[in-house]
């Protein structure tokens, strides 16, 4: 991880970041030789949503909207 002064960074800002987002290495920005804050690339999720995540994986296999319990139901017993 490269590491540049904060006054470095904020006249090559620009520059800078293009050079982290192509290459994908982090820079740490220091004031006064302490660091204050890190740049990284942004990387997309790899799964935008759980909704349609196993489309077309999964088969139904029987049915599924009739009970599975034929014979007569007491709760109280």
């Amino acid at each position: 991880m490269r590491t540049i002064q904060a006054s470095v960074f904020k006249t090559h800002c620009l520059t800078l970041m293009d050079e982290v987002a192509t290459s994908g290495e982090s820079l740490l920005i220091t004031k006064h030789g302490k660091p204050v804050a890190e740049l990284k690339a942004h990387r997309p999720p790899p799964v935008k949503s759980l909704i349609g995540l196993h489309k077309d994986q999964i088969k139904i296999l029987g049915d599924i909207i009739s009970p599975a319990y034929d014979g007569e139901w007491n709760a109280l017993k």
